[in-house]
């Protein structure tokens, strides 16, 4: 295991260089200029050589290697610089953001995975009955179905129609402080659509292991020593049909960061969002190379715990090999 975490580790470093380098290369060649939005209306008027001293300022006037290897020496020191777009350092623009959009992530991957796995097994059990046929084509129609669609939905029905939940933000209207009810109220719809839109990949891979799984002989000779179902279902069946869903956990973390930016931003969640769009139409090359190493940082490390927990799940995995 140790072995290899620390080669997955060693090959994360020129995966996360070459992701920094292409944001750089990406936002110099964007159409936008980061002068302009930087100075706002006050550009419209302001003298050409005010705004080549701005340009110098911002550093935006270095050639598209000096600003990533400037910026990328500062981050291995722990400065990652001052975000132009929101005018504060870009480590406490994270700070302020990524807590709520992990507890959200964290919220809605565990949603998606225990229903999933719960309607996957109950699917299985029978599968072509009227339960597996009602789930399985609920699944193929969420899978259809953006995360901004299913959140308007979400909205209209559960904060317009029936005034059960909030319909967006983090506390209530009017409320200067951030107590743990508001919190979990206001995270229901968000979390509920988030988890939604990845429950489908859950549930269809939990029915098709478990089923497979209900066939294989180690599991008739269980029901064949007299074994109760219970026991068989969980004890047998479960077990070996839950490693291919292992393997789906990292997949779905490039799926998960998509659908929460949608998410957070159809329900105003104070994560990181809003600080990305910002980020991206104001050309702000310390917030954007940040965050997208933090999200490809994500994707990696979803990657490595899914390996993990194959190899710890079935022992016959090697973690070494």
């Amino acid at each position: 295991m140790g072995r290899m975490t620390g080669r997955r580790i060693l090959s994360a470093v020129p995966v996360l260089l070459a992701v920094t380098f292409g944001v750089f290369a990406v936002a110099a060649a964007s159409p936008f200029d980061p002068v302009k939005a930087y100075a706002g209306t006050a550009g419209l008027t302001a003298s050409q050589a005010d705004l080549d001293q701005l340009r110098a300022n911002l550093g935006v006037d270095q050639p598209l290697v000096r600003r990533w290897w400037d910026w990328l020496a500062s981050a291995l020191t722990g400065d990652l610089g001052d975000s132009s777009a929101l005018r504060q350092p870009v480590a406490d623009v994270i700070a302020e953001r990524i807590g709520w959009s992990a507890l959200l992530a964290t919220a809605a991957f565990a949603i998606a995975i225990l229903l999933g796995t719960a309607l996957g097994v109950l699917a299985a059990r029978r599968r072509g009955g009227r339960l597996d046929r009602c789930v399985s084509s609920a699944a193929y129609t969420l899978e259809a179905a953006p995360a901004f669609w299913l959140g308007l939905l979400a909205i209209w029905f559960f904060a317009l129609e029936l005034g059960a939940l909030p319909a967006g933000g983090l506390t209530d209207t009017g409320s200067d402080t951030v107590t743990p009810g508001q919190v979990i109220s206001h995270l229901g719809l968000p979390a509920g659509v988030l988890g939604l839109s990845q429950l489908p990949w859950f549930f269809l891979y939990v029915r098709q292991g478990v089923g497979d799984a209900l066939d294989e002989d180690p599991v008739r000779g269980a029901r064949a020593r007299g074994l109760a179902e219970r026991t068989v279902l969980t004890g047998h069946a479960l077990r070996s049909g839950m490693l291919p869903m292992l393997t789906l956990i990292g997949s779905r973390v490039p799926e998960l960061i998509t659908g929460a930016l949608l998410v957070e931003t159809v329900f105003s969640w104070p994560g990181i969002a809003a600080a990305t769009v910002q980020a991206a139409t104001s050309v702000d090359f310390p917030l954007l190379a940040a965050l997208t190493v933090l999200a490809t940082a994500a994707v990696l490390l979803g990657n490595l715990l899914s390996d993990l927990l194959y190899g710890l799940a079935d022992p016959r995995v090697g973690f070494d090999g």
